[in-house]
């Protein structure tokens, strides 16, 4: 089981080509494997069954050939038997008769010449001999012999010369010199008379071929031998090595007396089909092997030869697919090279060359989420600097903060002491105004706040003019609810003032009004300044929207600008300011957020007064 993981975690840990090469290597080896284990297992078996065919139908024709060779020497000493001038003369050669030479003659031209033409008229028979029961017969070759003659042959001492005999050389004329290089067979029948007991002897003989043509065949994988009942084995000229080993483990084994069995024999080095019949006409059993040794080894060789082709194959078609894959695949590694480089911190990282398919897709969508990314980090950077700016603003602003409190503190006592009201007043909103503006906040405030800011910030300008701006209130008790950005509604009053009243220098009115549009909130500041035209106010909604390049100074735009980032920083991209403006008449800025959202700085500025 902890191989098997092993393995597991190892495939997992491969890449994605290999993977791919893998499998369809796998798909491709399984099927090639299948079908040449299909294919090769059928042909040895188609094999082993035609040579269990070839030898089952060798044997049928053996086993007929030799019933036929039985036969024939069985029917031609039947036909001997009952010969009965040949009997007559046998048994008068046991009395002692003895025949004239004119009886001899006829005898001779009769008789032994009928009974040689019968021999002859046989292409089966090697020869049929009688031989007399002593030496006093008048020998007539080649049919009758006296009984030296018969002594002479092998066959003879055995106890009781009857019967079959096998695989023996002819030496009739002499001990020392064969009949022929043929092997004979032969079935010895005593001649009996009931009166005189056995009176000659009859030798039917064929040569070893005729009888078992098995056992001389000049196939070269095939051999034969012959077992008697007594245990004697006879082979031919075509057997072979370890074939007498082979025949006595078959021996050692029981076989069947009927019919022909044939079966398939494999050992450590020798495949066989064996094939054997009893023939008990004979007394034997006849075997018949064909070595299919050398087939199957051929058909072995073949497959081993496939496999290694096959493997050759696989190898080279497992780098044409790893090739082919990594092509297809590039455009994915191109993109996995890509998110690596995300990964290091290269956000600028741009996939090129994407295609219309799915990878080429996956790209472009990397390349809109990167953008997206850059965009998301452009905007923190902008709010980090934004809130860095104002913390570092409202820690310069605190270090002095409690000592400009108790100075104007005290003068404004020294107004009152003195009965000099105006100037309390006056002290009163700047010490308001400042303590407002110098308390850390670094995100929203509500909207009543912002228009007590304001309120302050006209009185103090109303002390150094010479005319009177008046503000006017419009506002519903939800929206002074509301939370805005700190500073968002005192640049716009001070741009009016400062660019839209200043030069006109008569009493006039700042006019503040809040509305819902939706759910969302819309604050209008309007002055009744002297207005813009449209190509002063085109221009400075270029400003606000960072479409022209801002610059210190006054008159610029740079207050708004602030004001529609800080907005849009804390509520999103939706929200912000608008500008309306007729020449000579008015200038409207609309500030529009959402209803009851807070940003989620508000949190923290929340903590950070706790603090304070």
């Amino acid at each position: 089981m902890r191989r098997l993981k092993e393995r597991t975690e190892s495939i997992k840990g491969l890449k994605l080509n290999t993977k791919f090469t893998l499998v369809i290597t796998i798909f491709v080896v399984i099927p090639i494997v299948v079908l040449g284990t299909v294919i090769f297992h059928n042909m040895e078996t188609n094999q082993i069954n035609e040579s269990l065919t070839y030898m089952q139908y060798t044997m049928e024709r053996n086993r007929d050939n030799i019933q036929t060779s039985v036969d024939s020497i069985n029917m031609t000493t039947q036909f001997f038997l009952s010969d009965k001038a040949l009997l007559e003369n046998l048994r008068g050669v046991l009395t002692g008769e003895t025949m004239t030479a004119a009886e001899k003659l006829e005898f001779y031209n009769t008789n032994i010449a009928s009974l040689e033409r019968l021999v002859n008229n046989n292409p089966l028979l090697y020869g049929v001999r009688v031989y007399a029961s002593n030496d006093d017969v008048q020998e007539m070759m080649p049919i009758l012999y006296s009984h030296s003659r018969m002594m002479k042959q092998e066959w003879s001492r055995t106890k009781k010369f009857s019967g079959w005999y096998y695989n023996y050389s002819d030496t009739i004329f002499s001990s020392q010199e064969a009949g022929g290089d043929d092997k004979i067979v032969s079935l010895v029948t005593p001649i009996t008379d009931y009166g005189y007991g056995t009176i000659g002897t009859i030798e039917a003989t064929m040569t070893m071929q005729s009888m078992f043509p098995a056992l001389f065949g000049t196939i070269g994988n095939e051999w034969g031998c012959f077992v008697t009942d007594s245990g004697n084995i006879y082979f031919g000229d075509n057997s072979q090595e370890n074939s007498e080993q082979l025949i006595l483990e078959e021996l050692s084994g029981e076989t069947e007396k009927g019919g022909i069995q044939t079966y398939y024999k494999k050992n450590e080095d020798r495949k066989q089909v064996i094939s054997y019949l009893y023939i008990k006409e004979i007394g034997g059993t006849l075997f018949c092997v064909q070595d299919i040794t050398e087939n199957l080894t051929k058909l072995s060789y073949m497959r081993n030869l496939f496999v290694a082709v096959m493997v050759g194959l696989v190898i080279i078609l497992a780098f044409l697919i790893n090739y082919t894959v990594k092509r297809l695949l590039g455009e994915f590694y191109d993109i996995l090279k890509s998110i690596r480089r995300v990964q290091q911190g290269e956000l600028d990282v741009v996939i090129k060359n994407c295609g219309n398919d799915e990878m080429g897709e996956l790209g472009n969508q990397i390349n809109k989420m990167l953008e997206h990314i850059r965009l998301l980090m452009k905007d923190n950077i902008k709010r980090e600097v934004l809130a860095k700016n104002s913390e570092i603003r409202a820690l310069q602003n605190q270090i002095n903060a409690h000592f400009i409190y108790n100075v104007l503190e005290s003068i404004k006592m020294m107004a009152e002491i003195d009965e000099e009201y105006a100037i309390s007043d006056a002290i009163t909103s700047l010490g308001k105004l400042l303590r407002y503006s110098m308390r850390w906040v670094s995100g929203n405030v509500r909207v009543e706040e912002e228009l007590e800011y304001i309120k302050d910030y006209l009185s103090l300008i109303n002390l150094r003019v010479d005319y009177e701006i008046y503000l006017s209130l419009n506002i519903p008790d939800l929206i002074l609810k509301q939370e805005i950005p700190k500073m968002s509604l005192q640049p716009i009053v001070e741009n009016a003032i400062y660019h839209g009243i200043e030069e006109m220098a008569e009493d006039t009115n700042i006019y503040i009004k809040g509305v819902f549009d939706g759910g969302d909130c819309i604050i209008e500041v309007t002055d009744a300044g002297k207005g813009m035209s449209e190509k002063e106010l085109e221009h400075l909604r270029k400003k606000i929207a960072g479409e022209v390049e801002t610059s210190g100074g006054s008159g610029n735009g740079i207050g708004l600008k602030n004001v529609q980032d800080r907005i849009r920083m804390s509520f999103g991209e939706g929200y912000g300011i608008s500008i309306a403006s007729m020449l000579g008449c008015f200038t409207k800025v609309m500030i529009r957020i959402p209803y009851g959202r807070q940003s989620g700085q508000n949190n923290v500025s929340k903590l950070i007064e706790k603090n304070e």
